[in-house]
């Protein structure tokens, strides 16, 4: 009785088993199908890596540009100062020749005339 049992259980078992596994058929065109899905993934991961070193060169244009540009706008600005300073170094030291020439001129006054020798010392030129 015994044996009976196990046999009826492992018959139902392979049976079981044989009736669930069942092929999958894999035709050559599902092959070929898959080989043309492979094929245009790497077309188009090619075109995006195509693309991207594309995009890649146009920021190192950008950044050299921007970078250009700065050296250029600091050039521009130390080149101004020096051209706009220049003129007025000049001037000034133009008019401290002037003042040191009028003082000069002054001072020959008053040793010759009192009233200029006066109005000197009181505004603290002599």
């Amino acid at each position: 009785m015994k044996h009976k049992l196990h046999l009826t259980i492992l018959f139902a078992i392979v049976v079981s088993s044989c009736a669930f596994a069942r092929d999958i058929p894999f035709t050559q065109d599902d092959r070929d199908r898959l080989i043309r899905v492979e094929t245009k993934v790497e077309e188009g991961l090619n075109a995006v890596n195509k693309r991207i070193d594309r995009l890649e060169n146009l920021m190192y244009v950008l950044i050299s540009a921007i970078f250009v540009q700065t050296v250029g706008v600091v050039g521009f600005v130390l080149w101004d100062r020096r051209s706009t300073l220049s003129p007025v170094a000049s001037k000034a030291r133009e008019l401290e020749e002037r003042e040191e020439r009028v003082e000069r001129a002054l001072k020959e006054m008053a040793r010759a005339d009192k009233k200029t020798a006066e109005i000197l010392r009181r505004v603290g030129m002599l």
